[in-house]
């Protein structure tokens, strides 16, 4: 029984010993631990700070520079600041206009002036208004004096149609010039942008000022050569005169 109690006491006395050691190791990591995290917590800190102030002094300047284009305060000989509103309508004009109703009847009065005017509505199409020279319509095919198509079969049209509407196949003459077999345009793609009409340098392909050539299906708004040069003919005392107007800003 003794010896067993003695073991009891043998037993607990390293762990007695032991213990305060444990508790200086575990302590002294604690402290090392805080001394870290407050040095890093201290600079994060000043981090911080650094960045809101740069950013204050940011939004500082830009309202500064928001603030230039105010014209300064006026003030008198004595430098009190003057009323900037002293020159407007007084509260007596705003209240006369408010309880009187006066600009209702300012616009009824338009609306009587107006009434005993002619219209400035047109019956269309009974009546039609002015048309511009450079006004971009239908499309046609022009021809020289003799009868002889103008178009050289270039293809610029062709290449600068932003909607790529105009197809052209063309072969070569008796004499070594080139003339067109095909000249179709998808009118359902064109845009009437006009650069055919630009890059055109003879000056074959136009736009006119029909602008009433509606259909009833899509298959008649695809424009082959035979239609463009019809527009031609029946337009080209029109189309002439339209282009020798818009030369000089040509």
């Amino acid at each position: 029984m003794l010896f067993s109690r003695t073991r009891l006491v043998l037993g607990l006395q390293p762990r007695f010993v032991l213990a305060p050691r444990a508790n200086s190791i575990r302590s002294a990591l604690v402290a090392h631990r805080l001394i870290s995290n407050s040095s890093c917590s201290h600079a994060q800190h000043q981090h911080d700070h650094r960045q809101t102030l740069e950013h204050l002094s940011s939004k500082i300047d830009e309202r500064h520079s928001h603030n230039a284009h105010i014209l300064p305060a006026e003030v008198d000989a004595q430098g009190n600041e003057l009323n900037p509103y002293r020159h407007g309508p007084s509260a007596l004009d705003k209240a006369v206009h408010l309880f009187f109703f006066t600009e209702i009847i300012r616009g009824m009065w338009i609306v009587l002036e107006n009434f005993f005017r002619p219209p400035y509505t047109i019956m269309y199409p009974f009546e039609k208004g002015p048309l511009s020279p450079r006004f971009r319509g239908e499309h046609a095919l022009r021809r020289y004096p003799t009868g002889e198509e103008r178009c050289i079969a270039c293809k610029l049209c062709e290449a600068i149609c932003p909607a790529q509407a105009i197809t052209i196949e063309s072969e070569a003459r008796l004499d070594g010039s080139r003339k067109t077999t095909k000249y179709d345009i998808d009118m359902t793609k064109c845009i009437y942008c006009g650069f055919c009409q630009e890059a055109c340098p003879v000056d074959a392909i136009v736009e006119t000022q029909n602008q009433e050539f509606s259909v009833e299906n899509r298959e008649e708004l695809l424009y082959n050569k035979e239609k463009l040069l019809a527009n031609g003919d029946r337009a080209e005392a029109e189309i002439a005169a339209n282009l020798h107007s818009d030369h000089v800003y040509r």
